[in-house]
């Protein structure tokens, strides 16, 4: 059935935007990925840090971006600063070393309730397709496109992708808050 396979299309995509949103937060060991959203005004308009730079983490506590033109880093220092992490970007000649402090206790808390809430979304989001699915698939009915065996054979499907997107879900949001407590 196409609404089924669009269906479970739409709820992939709520995972990979879910998957994305969990990498941008911050856990104990320095990812590149929590300077995605940075911005930085280069060049007299708007522009992402990793589209400027390099990111790599380098050793265990810090970020280093290596701007591909020199003279940008200490704008890139200054976008980073400003972006409300709580970083304080170093502009070391051409390169910018970001610190990563340890995480506190009642940081980590609130980085893990954010996570939920991130994860709580998504649910909504993919049972929000259901919903959708489920209503076009009684509309094709009542327009005598499918029958009611295949329509409640489509359903049942749809409830499975949601139950098997929504377990997924879980497991991401659990892998990264063991993540985000990990000491």
């Amino acid at each position: 059935m196409e609404t089924v396979k669009e269906t479970e299309a739409q709820m992939k995509q709520s995972i990979d935007h879910l998957s994305k949103e969990l990498s941008n937060l911050r856990a104990q060991r320095p990812s590149p990925s929590i300077l995605d959203t940075v911005s930085v005004e280069v060049y007299g308009t708007e522009m992402r840090v990793r589209d400027l730079a390099s990111i790599s983490a380098g050793d265990g506590r810090n970020l280093v971006v290596t701007p591909f033109d020199p003279q940008t880093a200490g704008a890139i220092g200054k976008g980073i600063e400003k972006a409300n992490l709580g970083l304080k970007p170093i502009v070391e000649g051409n390169v910018v070393r970001v610190p990563i402090p340890p995480l506190s206790g009642e940081m980590r808390k609130r980085i893990v309730k954010e996570a939920k809430e991130k994860s709580e979304k998504a649910k909504v989001a993919i049972r929000d397709h259901r919903r959708k699915a489920n209503d076009s698939l009684k509309g094709q009915k009542q327009q005598g496109e499918i029958s009611e065996d295949e329509q409640k054979k489509a359903e049942k499907l749809v409830q499975e992708l949601t139950d098997r997107f929504c377990k997924e879900v879980d497991a991401l949001c659990i892998q990264k808050e063991k993540d985000i407590l990990e000491v």
